[in-house]
């Protein structure tokens, strides 16, 4: 196999709260480089390419440039808008000797070797590979309409107004959704190369959240293979806090001035 990784790096972060995510401190290295280097000592893994934001690109190529450049990783301007959009760029730059392309989230640098194994091998024998885990919480539906569900005092609210209210908002459940057979999806997904280049080169792909959704749209069949629930992506400070756990990477106050970066 001849893999090359795209990281699709071009999101705004704002459900992190706007500072730079892929940046925050795992161990003494950005959250990105941990990503990068779940990749560069596998064999299979001849390229890695990085999608960064192309309204910061020079920004982002003066921070993390010189550490990916050691590792032989490309940075390419991702899209503004959609993730398709930013990983339609970096197959553009994957080499044509490639056989696979694999996707992972940028924000995913705890994915364990195993289930990284699990997919390369899977994808040996079929064309599209993603981990998933089987959703075992009960999942419901539940409608767009919100109501208040904090009660109303209107001598408070005349004197305070919106000061130290807390809002809490509700929605009704629409339904219960039959969870068999349903699984979160993660990443790396893992695809023939030319399977992967021949969907995105489809004209619509508005709405599509990941990359074997993209493959779907074509008509062609995905595989499932067992995920693995440490392989969180960061989302939130919570998820952050998480993946440091799991890393054992304590936060940068937690270690000595001589082990940060």
């Amino acid at each position: 196999m001849n893999i090359s990784v795209i990281l699709p790096a071009a999101g705004s972060g704002r459900r992190f709260g706007g500072s730079d995510k892929l940046g925050q401190d795992l161990g003494g290295r950005a959250l990105l480089l941990r990503t990068v280097e779940l990749f560069t000592k596998r064999e299979e893994v001849r390229s890695i390419i990085v999608a960064a934001p192309p309204d910061s690109f020079d920004e982002f190529q003066s921070r993390y440039g010189a550490t990916l450049s050691f590792h032989g990783v490309q940075i390419v301007p991702g899209g503004r808008i959609e993730r398709w959009e930013t990983v339609r760029n970096a197959i553009a730059a994957v080499p044509a000797e490639a056989t696979h392309i694999a996707v992972h989230d940028a924000a995913r640098p705890a994915a364990p070797p195993d289930l990284i194994d699990r997919v390369f091998e899977a994808a040996k024998l079929l064309p599209a590979v993603i981990p998933g885990l089987a959703i075992t919480a009960t999942v419901k539906r539940i409608g767009d309409e919100a109501v208040s569900a904090v009660e109303e005092d209107p001598v408070a609210d005349l004197i305070l107004g919106d000061a130290g209210r807390q809002r809490t908002e509700a929605r009704a459940v629409a339904e219960t959704v039959d969870r068999r057979g349903l699984v979160a999806v993660q990443t790396p997904q893992v695809f023939a190369a030319e399977l992967l280049r021949r969907a995105y080169a489809q004209a619509d792909l508005d709405g599509v959240t990941d990359d074997a959704s993209v493959v779907e749209r074509i008509g062609e069949p995905v595989y499932v293979v067992e995920g693995d629930p440490r392989n969180l992506k960061v989302t939130t400070q919570a998820d952050l806090d998480m993946v440091r756990s799991i890393l054992k990477a304590p936060p940068p106050a937690e270690r000595p001035v001589h082990k940060r970066f």
